[in-house]
């Protein structure tokens, strides 16, 4: 057997991961420290990531080295054995979502082959659209957001105003609300955490049909990798934020004017996923504790097979609790 390549038990490992990250996050749903949430969850997905049977490599994480000491882009994770791997995390996707104890927050992995992920660089944001199996070939990110619900909605055989967008609640998409508003579309405007809706818009009965607007790359990288094994479609085009960043890029070699796909942004053939809710949302169920239990919901997914699971497990709080001890 080539072990260099992922195996398919590989995603059954990845989800307790992202239930570990969810369910130490969960415990500061609500109370107004996103940066206790957000290390709680990174403490908990390193925890679990090194008893996983791969020899990772961290190319979407926390940060650089420096900034970030654990989960940093480069990182080595893993148990040392098993396929050599990229891997993208990010241990909370809404670290004021959970603060706030709003909708759509989520622990996320994604791990492709070694050398298939797109890394980011200097490129913080990227422009996207999003969308489910149904409408796959009509997007076009280089068209205006009207046609592109012209051309979604003659796909999925249904009106224009019965389109729901989610958009990033931002300054910078204004005028994108105002041509989807008055084109007919609804408006699902969110505070943070694209890859949730990403997938939410790649999955059928999510009341979610489209993702558009600027947000973050290393989010593209991930929902490109969920959206690879749910059959969708995604483009994106990377958005310097001034000249500065769009000099960086340019020296780097990358093209500002290519229009990316979520084939160009995680190349493999074997990719996983695997997403576990903290606070409940369009995709999944948030973590709840049940008398003595912890449940949470995740979704599995892995695109050689097109396989998508969704998980419900019950945990022993007192296993959590001690856990919890043993986490910085």
């Amino acid at each position: 057997m080539d072990r260099s390549i992922p195996d398919r038990n590989l995603a059954l490992e990845l989800v307790r991961v992202t239930e570990s990250a969810a369910t130490f996050a969960s415990r500061w749903i609500g109370r107004g420290d996103k940066i206790a949430a957000d290390q709680a969850a990174v403490d908990a997905m390193r925890l679990m990531i090194n008893t996983v049977s791969m020899r990772g490599v961290v190319v979407i994480g926390e940060g650089e080295k420096d900034e970030a000491p654990m989960l940093y882009n480069g990182e080595a994770v893993g148990d040392g054995t098993g396929p050599e791997v990229d891997v993208a995390v990010d241990p909370l996707e809404g670290t004021r979502l959970t603060a706030l104890g709003m909708p759509n927050a989520i622990a996320v992995i994604a791990v492709a082959e070694r050398g298939t992920m797109f890394f980011p660089g200097a490129a913080l944001y990227m422009d996207k659209i999003a969308v489910g199996p149904g409408a796959a070939d009509a997007i076009d990110i280089e068209v205006s957001p009207t046609e592109n619900l012209e051309r979604v909605s003659e796909a999925k055989g249904v009106g224009v105003n019965d389109l729901t967008v989610v958009v990033l609640e931002r300054e910078r998409h204004d005028d994108l609300i105002a041509e989807l508003r008055e084109a007919g579309a609804r408006v699902n405007l969110i505070r943070d955490g694209d890859v949730a809706p990403a997938i939410a818009a790649a999955q059928a009965g999510t009341g979610v049909d489209l993702l558009m607007g600027v947000g973050g790359t290393p989010e593209g990288v991930i929902s490109a990798a969920a959206i690879k094994c749910l059959g969708g479609a995604m483009h994106g085009k990377l958005w310097p934020r001034n000249q500065e960043e769009r000099q960086q890029l340019l020296d780097a070699g990358y093209e500002l004017d290519a229009v990316l796909t979520a084939d160009d942004l995680v190349q493999g053939d074997d990719v996983f996923v695997a997403a576990t809710g903290v606070t409940s949302g369009a995709l999944l169920r948030g973590v709840r504790v049940v008398r003595d239990r912890v449940e949470t919901e995740s979704i599995v997914m892995r695109s050689r097979s097109g396989t998508v699971r969704r998980i419900q497990a019950s945990h022993p709080l007192t296993k959590i609790q001690s856990l919890t001890k043993g986490a910085r």
